[in-house]
């Protein structure tokens, strides 16, 4: 239970992060982050691409300017806040609900992983410390559902 608030903190802690560094952005585009390190050390390049909006793939169908293409920061703020409150609730539905939405994570940050080396040839800090978190959610919220499928212990008489 600790655990899982702790990563939920953080994950909201950076998720925050990168909306102020978009945010900072957008209003100065001389803006540059704490996490910019270098040409390909760039937290704000990655945030201000087509990719940090919508998983770079809601701009081709709606438009960059959408209320739909929301910043991924704001799809992190929610699913933090989602994995935190449904944390402590007991069950089999809420177990599920962790785990489907930590898969869902794990696979978007694949995706956005192969984008950042591959297509932005970038290193963000923020988003690899995002990705460490999803995974390390994805671990905690397997082992809940696992231990929700198996049956109670039979009564000894």
């Amino acid at each position: 239970m600790a655990a899982r608030a702790a990563l939920c903190a953080v994950g909201l802690a950076l998720a925050g992060y990168a909306l102020h560094v978009e945010r900072a952005h957008e209003r100065d585009p001389t803006y540059r982050a704490s996490c910019d390190l270098g040409p390909s050390v760039s937290c704000t390049r990655v945030f201000a691409s087509r990719w940090g909006r919508g998983l770079g793939l809601l701009e081709a169908l709606v438009g960059r300017d959408s209320a739909v293409n929301v910043p991924n920061s704001v799809i992190g703020i929610g699913f933090y806040g989602m994995q935190a409150l449904l944390g402590p609730v007991p069950g089999r539905a809420a177990a599920l609900a962790l785990l489907v939405t930590s898969v869902t994570s794990v696979v978007a940050s694949l995706y956005l992983a192969l984008v950042l080396a591959f297509g932005l040839r970038d290193l963000c800090l923020v988003c690899l410390s995002t990705y460490a978190v999803n995974a390390a959610l994805l671990f905690l919220n397997y082992r809940r559902w696992r231990r929700c499928q198996r049956p109670p212990a039979l009564k000894r008489e």
